[in-house]
């Protein structure tokens, strides 16, 4: 899979709709509007909207964001949005997404293009959201797409250089798409393997959080270097039975040309790099809640610290569910699954974590 420069493609002139209001939402705001693009914004709560217009900042997340109301239209009533929208960017955490997308009727987004900026699954079905969207409204892939990291929130509002990676079946609207993200803090890639990318931004979270539950158990740099690498070949191993494209490191697709992008592998950003920068960051919740639990908080008490969602909890069982079917080796994955949903003592887990790390 080929590299575009996307900040070549002439800018399609959607009508984009944003749903959600976390720091997920807030930074790609702020990119969309930096970009001068007008956003509909739909926002739960009245006060932070009435906050955002009169001191253009988002109250709750990433205060040091500021945005040219000017290019905002904001909404309490999600259908508003949607009504108002060609481009919608989903960006509510994957536990809440379900209840958001059934107060739309299926008519409501049919002709719509969906951008989903969801790291997760969705509870109870254990599928991904291009899955629920197809089963539910018969959404089809090819309007679906999916903008992945690595990317904190944190440094899009510090705008310090970061890299998108767009996921879609249809090269064309995918550059068209990234190319409305593409700023001068904000680089765009490209690429075709939508099921890869997203699985992949699924069990990142589940990793880092383990990696949390060992900074909390004081376990030291040299075994975190350890475990991450394994993690990495349990992840590859993983979306290899999900059928993930461009799996093997140090392989391209074609020969490389002098001063331009190699294709895509395992290695690149969208990948190897957002599992590298979330367990090692110490901007990445799902880090700060392991190392909650290795602590000895319970994943209750750590729910109420945080204040916001470590996907990588809910994700967790997610996939313990979905590998009970496909069988992948994931022993590590298993284990942070066992201390978050089985009371499994995390001493002791990360004792078996330690056999199995080569």
């Amino acid at each position: 899979m080929a590299f575009y420069p996307c900040h070549k493609i002439m800018k399609e002139n959607f009508r984009i709709g944003v749903i959600g209001n976390g720091s997920w939402a807030t930074a790609l705001v702020k990119i969309l509007t930096d970009n001068h693009h007008p956003v509909n914004w739909w926002i739960r709560n009245s006060n932070s909207i009435e906050s955002i217009k009169n001191r253009r900042h988002n109250p709750h997340y990433l205060p040091s964001a500021y945005f040219d109301v000017s290019l905002l239209s904001l909404f309490n009533e999600v259908k508003e949005v949607a009504d108002r929208s060609d481009l919608l960017v989903l960006a509510v955490p994957s536990a809440y997404i379900q209840n958001v997308l059934e107060l739309l009727e299926k008519d409501e987004i049919e002709n719509k293009k969906i951008l989903s900026a969801i790291k997760g699954l969705i509870p109870g079905p254990d599928v991904l959201l291009n899955e629920y969207l197809n089963k539910q409204f018969n959404f089809p892939l090819e309007k679906y797409f999916a903008v992945l990291g690595p990317c904190h929130a944190e440094e899009v509002a510090a705008e310090k250089l970061s890299y998108l990676t767009f996921s879609g079946i249809d090269n064309e609207l995918t550059m068209h798409i990234a190319s409305l993200f593409q700023t001068s803090y904000i680089n765009t890639i490209i690429n075709t393997d939508i099921l890869g990318v997203q699985y992949a931004a699924v069990l990142k979270n589940i990793y880092a959080l383990g990696a949390g539950i060992a900074h909390g158990l004081e376990y030291g740099d040299n075994f975190l270097s350890v475990y991450i690498a394994n993690a990495a070949d349990e992840m590859a191993g993983f979306l290899r039975k999900v059928g993930a494209q461009h799996m093997v490191v140090g392989e391209h697709e074609s020969k490389a040309v002098p001063g331009k992008r190699k294709d895509i592998n395992y290695a690149a950003s969208v990948y190897l790099g957002d599992l590298l920068v979330t367990c090692y960051s110490l901007y990445s919740r799902n880090r700060t809640f392991g190392g909650m639990i290795g602590k000895g908080y319970t994943v209750q008490s750590a729910q109420l610290e945080m204040n916001m969602v470590a996907e990588g909890y809910y994700a967790s069982r997610c996939i313990y569910n979905i590998n009970r079917k496909i069988n992948a080796e994931i022993p590590i994955a298993e284990t942070i699954y066992k201390i978050l949903w089985e009371k499994m003592n995390a001493e002791e887990g990360f004792k078996m974590v330690e056999d199995v790390l080569v």
